[in-house]
């Protein structure tokens, strides 16, 4: 008999953070929430994981600063936010009055910005973790400078790990050789929680104009195109090391959400989905409340790590 709706227990646990479900608002690609406020009750997801923070407001990249890709799309949008003064004052109250477990996404170019930052955040009402970004390929100090260098990644996440008494998730690149190794780094550096993947390094050229699409050169790939590469990191990762991961980069419906589950998240990330369609996110949670009862699986963390491997009895 397959498990009716109500009986499902979708609860995500990721380390020390516990979300009623495992879906959440991929950082960067579901604003602060009220850009989607006509189409997702945020408090129905398992956290939402705001837009980059910075100490200092930033303008971002110069355009243009996006295009669509086979299968996904590029952007270089270059970590344009208000600031944490304007966020804490006027983005956040909404959200967490609507009910959202909010994480927040901080940015820096050293690590006393990144430090600084985390203390101010911590103490606002409504915020549940913190993401490190220590992955951004679209801004020229910190980011990616951070995260493709253990021995600066590390630094920076024992940084941060001092500054805050929140859960510390650490977003890492793709754009590296050793994805286990630099996990392993965030982790013994005091990581809770490991959100993979961040966007791929990527270019594309106008033949008609022969200049590049973007103003900027180069940006960062997501969507459907950069799937494999995500579920393969995610199943290296959680493999060696077994580690609370949040897994994501081009989920677009519930079945996808499975794939990264079975590989090792216990979590997913809905990112350019929502550009495509601004429900996707719910319809993801729908999708994947569907598959546990036609698969008469009691909850979701039954499918964590379950894929079966060649040679495994079915």
């Amino acid at each position: 008999m397959c498990a009716s709706h109500s009986d499902l227990d979708l609860t995500a646990q990721l380390g020390p953070l516990r979300l009623p479900n495992p879906v959440i608002a991929a950082s960067g690609t579901f604003g602060y929430g009220a850009e989607y406020e006509d189409f997702v009750d945020p408090s129905a997801l398992g956290a939402v994981c705001v837009k980059g923070i910075t100490l200092e407001p930033r303008p971002g990249n110069p355009p243009p600063r996006i295009c669509e890709t086979p299968a996904g799309m590029l952007n270089a949008i270059g970590l344009q936010n208000p600031g944490v003064e304007v966020f804490l004052e006027e983005k956040l109250p909404p959200l967490r009055d609507g009910g959202a477990r909010v994480i927040v996404n901080i940015n820096g170019t050293t690590q006393e910005e990144y430090a600084v930052l985390a203390e101010r955040v911590s103490g606002a009402e409504g915020v549940v973790a913190l993401e490190l970004n220590a992955s951004c390929p679209n801004v020229r100090e910190g980011g990616m400078h951070f995260g493709t260098r253990g021995d600066l990644l590390g630094a920076l996440t024992a940084r941060v790990r001092q500054a805050t008494d929140l859960p510390l998730i650490v977003k890492l690149s793709p754009n590296v050789t050793d994805i286990v190794g630099l996990s392993r780094v965030a982790l013994q550096a005091g990581a809770d929680v490991l959100s993979l993947i961040n966007t791929l390094l990527g270019m594309a050229v106008n033949p008609q104009t022969r200049r590049p699409r973007l103003a900027s050169l180069t940006g960062g790939l997501s969507g459907p195109a950069i799937k494999p590469v995500a579920v393969r990191m995610v199943y290296e990762v959680a493999h060696a090391l077994k580690a609370p991961i949040i897994g994501m980069g081009g989920i677009m419906t519930g079945l996808d959400a499975v794939e990264f589950l079975l590989a090792g998240a216990s979590a997913v990330g809905v990112g350019t989905a929502s550009f495509v369609n601004p429900r996707a996110c719910l319809n993801v949670l729908e999708d994947l409340r569907s598959y546990l009862q036609q698969q008469n699986v009691a909850g979701v963390s039954e499918l964590v790590g379950g894929m079966r491997l060649p040679g495994d009895a079915d």
